[in-house]
């Protein structure tokens, strides 16, 4: 089912604009929790040698390729846009939250950031020279997950990489309804790392390296999945 957001300009007819219910609900959600994920967020990367590492490979990569761009798909409050650019990277951000959004242009003045949806990137065809979606697809619906594949391929130049990274579970889903300290209602998805390589690959993106390694610390509930895969 769709939410109707209706954007219509007085005076004028206008189609109205629908959009999934789960991207209406993740916008809303990480809205309310913005300020306080930032805040529990921060350090986090310093705390996790394997996702430095990673990360550090997929720097590696678009440096190898041709220079331009990097897109921080589903960035939140801009932690690792900003660790993307301290690499040497051009990076910049895409949030589906304005709260997210606000958060990193008040905590990263020195980057760019824009609202837009993976569903619908606002960004030209083969814009990208790399392309990081860091626990950003894990809120879709799995059988809405290859739209979000594709626009991935759409942005990205050919031989360009991208690092996805998600909880791993048979395409598990999960309702947060507590987050931050915040009442909230969020629906999420362990996914199922087959399935993603093969949809991955359908939407034009081949997986070379891929990661699984075993929960850590009190919040982590399930593997954790890395895929670093290139653009045909």
């Amino acid at each position: 089912m769709c939410s109707k957001r209706d954007l219509s300009v007085p005076g004028r007819s206008l189609p109205r604009v629908t959009e999934p219910d789960s991207v209406t609900e993740t916008r809303t959600a990480y809205d309310t929790v913005a300020a306080s994920y930032a805040e529990l967020v921060e350090t986090s990367l310093a705390e996790s040698p394997m996702d430095r590492a990673l990360l550090g490979v997929f720097a590696e990569q678009v440096r190898a390729g041709d220079s331009g761009p990097v897109g921080d798909l589903g960035c939140g409050p801009g932690r690792l846009t900003t660790h993307l650019h301290t690499l040497g990277l051009d990076a910049f951000g895409v949030d589906l939250s304005p709260g997210m959004v606000a958060v990193a242009r008040r905590q990263h003045p020195q980057l760019r950031f824009e609202v837009g949806s993976l569903e619908g990137l606002p960004l030209p065809d083969a814009s990208l020279a790399g392309a990081l979606a860091w626990y950003s697809v894990i809120h879709t619906p799995p059988e809405r997950q290859p739209v979000v594949f594709a626009e991935l391929a759409r942005v990205l130049r050919p031989g360009a990489p991208l690092l996805t990274a998600f909880q791993a579970a048979d395409d598990v889903p999960v309702h947060h309804q507590q987050g931050y300290g915040h009442e909230i209602s969020l629906h999420g998805w362990r996914m199922d790392p087959d399935r993603v390589v093969r949809q991955l690959a359908e939407a034009g993106l081949d997986v070379r390296t891929r990661v699984l390694r075993q929960p850590e610390g009190p919040y982590e509930k399930s593997p954790q999945a890395y895929l670093l895969a290139v653009r045909r």
